[in-house]
């Protein structure tokens, strides 16, 4: 019996010391999961869903799939589809759906794992929510954008879209910033060696680069010469002008088109490339993909639009009394171009084109003054309306400011090789 006793004894202890382990063990991973568990089911959302209560299902829009398609996969009844797609007439196009695009289904957690949201990502911004759960209804939301403001800078060593690539800087801001100095720079003739500064917004979502905002001021040195770019608004318009008040904005733009190279210029004496002699080319040729948009480099009335022999499509504008330009070898007019049509600066006039006498897609663009052909590339530009005097105290002020950010503001130009 003293045995007995004996191992009762210790055996008692060793359970009463494991169930306490245990007991304490389980009571840690208990608290421990709820204080993991707990801020998930109150602040974890996505899209505004707490993402907790269901079951996630992430895809892409596969090229053969339609929203009724995707829908009938999760076994939404023929009637709550159709329901959707009424709902969703003046939200968003169904039809819109594109390849490729990400999808996320929230699955409620029940026997019958019934759909309860459908989310589409319209782009990396925007998308719509298809809420089945509770009355049938379809919303268009945005994610919460973060806007910063990045000082960037660059060499041209080929052109500006290679640079701003080099650089690490989104490449299609060249798009807005060959607007800003569309009647200063002529992109198409940038030099080796000309560099730029330019305080720009860039936007992220959840810390993912989505695109970029404003251009907030540059200078851009192109041959040597400074060209300072100051956004400034008046009378309810923003533009740009120059350190000294005057609009960048002119009367003429540099140039009819973008993405495209100069492969003849303007000449008495040029080898013609089809008749094989010398002939007079009173114009500046564009070497362009065919397509591209062709733009009226002024206010005016178009007197000339249609199959000239040589020149194919063409199209002729008169500016004012005494300047005349003509746009040659176009693919096609824009809708509604034809002679008396008024166009304004920058308007898309025709598509760039191999119509004519012509080896490839180029744009011959020519100029005339009181109808005396002159260069295009020296033709005489003239600014816009400055910065009015009451507004000029409030310029200088914010341009002061804008210019020490862009003139102290250290950066350096990143030699890259060059990108020929």
């Amino acid at each position: 019996m003293k045995k007995n006793w004996f191992w009762i004894g210790p055996l008692l202890i060793a359970a009463i010391v494991a169930v306490s382990f245990t007991f304490r063990h389980t009571e840690a991973n208990e608290v421990a999961y709820e204080i993991a568990l707990a801020p998930k089911n109150y602040i974890l959302k996505e899209y505004g869903i707490p993402v907790m209560k269901f079951s996630v299902d992430r895809n892409l829009i596969t090229k053969d799939a339609y929203l009724g398609k995707i829908l009938a996969k999760y076994k939404v009844p023929g009637n709550i589809i159709d329901s959707l797609l009424r709902a969703s007439t003046h939200v968003f196009d169904v039809r819109k759906m594109k390849a490729g695009q990400p999808y996320t289904a929230f699955v409620n957690r029940d026997s019958a794992s019934s759909l309860a949201y459908l989310v589409y990502e319209v782009n990396d911004v925007e998308y719509v929510v298809f809420n089945l759960k509770d009355s049938v209804s379809v919303k268009r939301e945005m994610h919460e954008v973060v806007v910063k403001e990045r000082t960037v800078s660059g060499l041209i060593h080929s052109n500006l879209w290679q640079s701003l690539d080099d650089s690490g800087i989104d490449p299609l801001i060249s798009n807005d910033l060959s607007e800003v100095y569309a009647w200063t720079i002529d992109f198409f003739g940038l030099q080796v060696g000309d560099k730029y500064k330019m305080i720009i917004e860039e936007k992220f979502v959840e810390g993912k680069y989505v695109g970029y905002g404003a251009i907030k001021g540059a200078y851009f040195n192109h041959m040597g010469k400074m060209y300072y770019a100051i956004p400034f608004k008046q009378d309810s318009i923003s533009e740009f002008f120059d350190k000294d008040g005057q609009s960048l904005r002119k009367n003429f733009l540099k140039a009819p088109l973008r993405y495209s190279r100069i492969s003849s210029g303007f000449t008495s004496a040029r080898m013609h490339p089809i008749l094989k002699k010398f002939m007079p080319h009173f114009g500046v040729d564009y070497s362009a993909p065919m397509g591209t948009p062709v733009v009226a480099i002024a206010d005016g009335t178009v007197i000339h639009a249609e199959y000239t022999g040589a020149a194919g499509h063409y199209i002729k504008i008169q500016h004012g009394s005494a300047y005349m330009t003509g746009y040659m070898h176009l693919s096609k007019y824009e809708s509604g171009i034809r002679p008396g049509t008024h166009v304004r600066q920058g308007d898309v006039i025709g598509y760039v084109g191999s119509t004519g006498r012509s080896t490839g897609p180029h744009l011959d663009f020519r100029v005339w003054l009181n109808n005396q052909p002159i260069n295009p590339l020296q033709i005489d530009a003239t600014p816009v309306e400055p910065v009015k005097a009451e507004h000029m105290p409030r310029f200088i002020q914010e341009r002061d400011v804008l210019l020490d950010l862009l003139n102290n503001t250290s950066s350096d130009y990143q030699e890259v090789a060059a990108g020929f």
